[in-house]
């Protein structure tokens, strides 16, 4: 059913009540009391502190890290759970490179778990460390990618393969009954860059019980295409998947399940094929307009309604789905990356907008997909960061995960810099971390992008990747509750 130009008018002046504007680059606006955080006064590191830069929220500047890792600010600190090449999975080999999408689970006797993508694509001969090819846990033996399982308890650690034989495993999402779902972000057929088999797909990984990962299929019902992240709406069951993809830009699709179908353990991998409906965005604005693209928007609080559209092939046979859509069938966004389910509602992140794009070219945006009323709210804009290599700015926001203190934690995959980086519910940004792993020289410096930001369980560990060479990092510190700004 379309949601009429008189309902969107309604709703969106209904979503808009109260949406925190912020006009200041960088600056971050989640949703009205999305999280009912109590203000917390921060005593002041001086002037020209991080602190003070970014109004008085936030845990401090960050200190330099001695051993050249990450810099934290006072008071907390970080431990390594995994790095590849030189931490070993439980069957010996070592642990596979190019951290990616990550996701936290309760474990037994009070262990945290830990499912962790590797963003390894094409033949295995081009990566040094690729996932291993486990016995009864592999889609195509030609992949070089897939999901670990990452143990933690006290000051032990313990790795395994869940998912082998996969490519390009980049973001995911957890579900509400417990498991992973592992995104391949490519579209290779059998027989492109050494493919044995079809990819493009969506596979669920067990973090609890290993014998359910074996003989892995994937779910063909989300269709085929440069998948990135997945969120599943708890109450209405619908899947949301995002797609970075560019030539043209990528879209928002939202999966609804077949009539009677229950959710579960496994129960994905059942479905027919041609299950459910596949369908992408289409947005407009409060005057009936069709937005083409949504680096249209220039202003945090813009409100847009949103219809879906059927896709026509969602195997991508001869197309890519992207692509079986004509100029004013659907809306576009360039680089669709993270998501999260949270405050009854998807956050939708689009990394940033240059040429390829219409519209206002910006550093990153974050939309918040609210189903019940069906629009999408900008909450998020940054503007394009002048000088990357400057520490300071902000760009380029990728993996999203909600705070338990407040706000949104987000991972910078930007140019130059690279940070972990916390926004209040009014909008204040504060740092958190900063890669000073140098990949490159010191005249001319490189950081990896962060990615895979959860939170343990209980709150109390900050989990998070440097994705090259590939390492998992838990942080702990004081954490609290921050003011709104």
């Amino acid at each position: 059913m379309s949601l009429s130009r008189r309902d969107f008018a309604r709703q969106s002046a209904i979503a808009g009540a109260g949406v925190v504007l912020t006009g200041s680059v960088g600056a971050l606006a989640t949703a009205p009391n999305a999280l009912a955080a109590t203000e917390t006064e921060t005593e002041g590191t001086g002037a020209d502190s991080a602190e003070a830069r970014h109004g008085g929220v936030g845990y401090g500047p960050l200190v330099p890290d001695p051993k050249g890792l990450l810099a934290l600010p006072a008071g907390f600190s970080y431990r390594v759970i995994t790095y590849s090449g030189r931490t070993k999975l439980e069957s010996g080999e070592f642990t596979p490179s190019n951290h990616d999408g990550t996701s936290t689970f309760e474990g037994p006797r009070g262990a945290t778990l830990l499912v962790n993508n590797h963003e390894l694509k094409g033949p295995r001969s081009g990566w040094e460390h690729p996932v291993p090819l486990t016995e009864g846990l592999v889609y195509d033996p030609a992949a070089s990618g897939g999901c670990t399982v990452v143990e933690v308890r006290h000051d032990k650690v313990a790795e395994w393969v869940g998912i082998a034989g996969t490519s390009t495993n980049c973001a995911g999402g957890n579900t509400p009954w417990g498991t992973w779902l592992t995104c391949e972000e490519t579209e290779d057929k059998a027989g492109q860059n050494g493919m044995t088999k079809d990819h493009g797909y969506v596979f669920e990984v067990d973090p609890q019980d290993r014998r359910r990962n074996r003989n892995p299929k994937p779910v063909k019902a989300l269709g085929r295409y440069a998948h990135e992240a997945v969120v599943v709406d708890p109450r209405r069951g619908r899947l949301y998947l995002t797609e970075d993809a560019s030539g043209p830009n990528g879209l928002l699709y939202r999966w609804t399940p077949p009539q009677g179908f229950e959710h579960g353990h496994g129960r994905l991998a059942t479905l027919a094929d041609d299950a459910g409906a596949l369908q992408a965005f289409k947005c407009f604005d409060s005057g009936g307009k069709f937005v083409d693209d949504l680096s249209r928007a220039t202003k945090t609080g813009t409100v847009y309604g949103v219809d879906w559209v059927d896709v026509p092939d969602r195997d991508a046979k001869s197309v890519s789905v992207r692509k079986q859509f004509t100029d004013g069938q659907v809306t576009r966004a360039r680089k669709l990356e993270g998501m999260w389910w949270g405050d009854g509602g998807v956050y939708i992140v689009s990394s940033y907008a240059r040429a390829e794009s219409p519209g206002q070219a910006h550093d990153g945006a974050v939309w918040f997909y609210d189903p019940k009323r069906r629009t999408l709210t900008l909450k998020v804009l940054i503007g394009v960061n002048p000088n990357p290599a400057v520490d300071g700015a902000f760009d380029g926001p990728d993996n999203i995960t909600v705070s338990p203190y407040g706000g949104l934690v987000i991972a910078e995959d930007g140019e130059g810099v690279q940070h972990l980086f916390g926004a209040t519910e009014s909008g204040r940004t504060y740092p958190i971390a900063r890669n000073e792993l140098n990949l490159g020289t010191a005249e001319a410096p490189e950081y990896s992008e962060f990615t895979g930001v959860t939170f343990s369980p209980d709150g109390r560990t900050l989990f998070a990747n440097i994705q090259e060479p590939g390492i998992m990092l838990a942080i702990t510190g004081p954490w609290k509750r921050q003011k709104r700004g």
